[in-house]
């Protein structure tokens, strides 16, 4: 596995929100138990209280959903891949956020059973949960002319007009460990489901640690009171985030194989 995890480069970026979770990894073990190490030092727990552990994907009995096993257990199934372990890390960083999107899942899973299809909230929490970035915007004009350039797919302005509103107006956070994986190999056409966060003033004068802190506390409190659609989310390329990728110019950006026009309705 560490010849696996070797293929990481730790200097991205995107990997921002987990350096810290990945920092604290003891190589004298298997990172499921280092993982399992630091929940347990964190205190942390599902949304039934039980204690958070990473454990073998054996552990998953046949015909058991895995998020239901979560919700019965606090055992989160681990296999030795990068998907895994990335999904480890998200849980050591964004703890709350997890367990309400588990807690969802379990919910519906224990009202609807697994079936051959998900359901729109099923659906909706499982994109979150693989493919999310989180998009913290300055509650200002400029968050929000930003905001609304990318929903309306107006690329040009929102990542080159407006790309000075990146770092003190508005900063991307990845949450999903599919979307983490697949920027292992990075390409152009890598796109995230993107969420906007809108914060105050004072979010942007905190440290790493408690910006993070309060991502993981709002979301998840705004998780508790709505119905997670696949309607919630906006595209966004994770490349085409300014100082994310070298070349940004305007053939960067104007390359509509990958930063397509909004379709209009018919």
């Amino acid at each position: 596995m560490q010849s696996l995890l070797s293929v990481i480069d730790w200097s991205r970026p995107w990997y921002d929100a987990i350096r810290d979770a990945a920092g604290r990894l003891d190589s004298d073990q298997h990172f499921r138990d280092s993982f399992t190490a630091q929940a347990a030092a964190l205190g942390l727990h599902n949304h039934a209280g039980l204690p958070l552990s990473f454990v073998p994907q054996e552990s998953l009995p046949d015909g058991t959903a895995y998020e239901e096993f979560i919700g019965a257990t606090g055992g989160v199934p681990t296999r030795d891949n990068l998907h895994d372990f990335f999904n480890g890390l998200v849980w050591l960083s964004f703890p709350r956020i997890k367990v309400q999107l588990n807690a969802l899942q379990a919910a519906q899973i224990a009202r609807d059973g697994v079936g051959k299809s998900r359901g729109p909230a099923r659906d909706g929490a499982t994109i979150f949960d693989e493919n999310a970035a989180l998009l913290v915007v300055r509650d200002c004009a400029a968050g929000h002319g930003l905001t609304a350039a990318l929903r309306e797919h107006r690329w040009r302005e929102a990542f080159l007009e407006r790309r000075a509103s990146f770092g003190p107006d508005a900063q991307v956070w990845l949450f999903g460990h599919a979307l983490m994986e697949k920027l292992v190999a990075p390409r152009k056409a890598i796109t995230a489901h993107t969420r906007v966060v809108v914060a105050g003033d004072e979010f942007f004068t905190w440290n790493h640690a408690e910006r993070r802190a309060w991502i993981d506390a709002t979301v998840a409190h705004q998780l508790e009171a709505e119905v997670i659609t696949t309607a919630g989310f906006t595209p966004m390329q994770a490349l085409g985030v300014p100082g994310w990728w070298p070349d940004q110019d305007e053939a960067f950006y104007n390359d509509q194989a990958v930063f397509r026009p909004k379709r209009q309705p018919a």
